[in-house]
């Protein structure tokens, strides 16, 4: 079998795959929700901010730690934003579990 054809195959199989139907249906939930859309911007900007600093080798603020905690446990409150958590952290593992699959068959 050609690797596009299986590529394509398993892109269909991910596109109806629970964890991706799962994690498409809360961030469209989010979204009909400007506050909550709003925060969680907020979080996922202040989260990428940290990662940048990690990466950078740069010292990360003590507030700047307080600040993204005080909001996840925010929107770990609110159901719709525990619920997309939980799915992007499950289609998160899903893809994790796959590159790992692909990885170690080529190496």
């Amino acid at each position: 079998m050609n690797v596009y054809d299986c590529a394509h195959q398993l892109a269909k199989a991910l596109k109806t795959s629970d964890e991706y139907l799962n994690f498409k249906k809360s961030r469209e939930e989010i979204l009909k929700n400007s506050k909550l859309k709003e925060m969680l911007e907020d979080f996922q900007k202040k989260q990428m901010k940290i990662q940048e600093l990690r990466f950078s080798g740069k010292e990360i603020e003590e507030s700047q730690l307080q600040q993204i905690q005080k909001l996840y446990e925010i929107l770990m409150k609110d159901p719709t934003a525990n619920e997309y958590f939980q799915a992007e952290m499950r289609f998160g593992q899903l893809m994790n579990d796959i590159n790992k699959i692909i990885s170690e068959a080529v190496s």
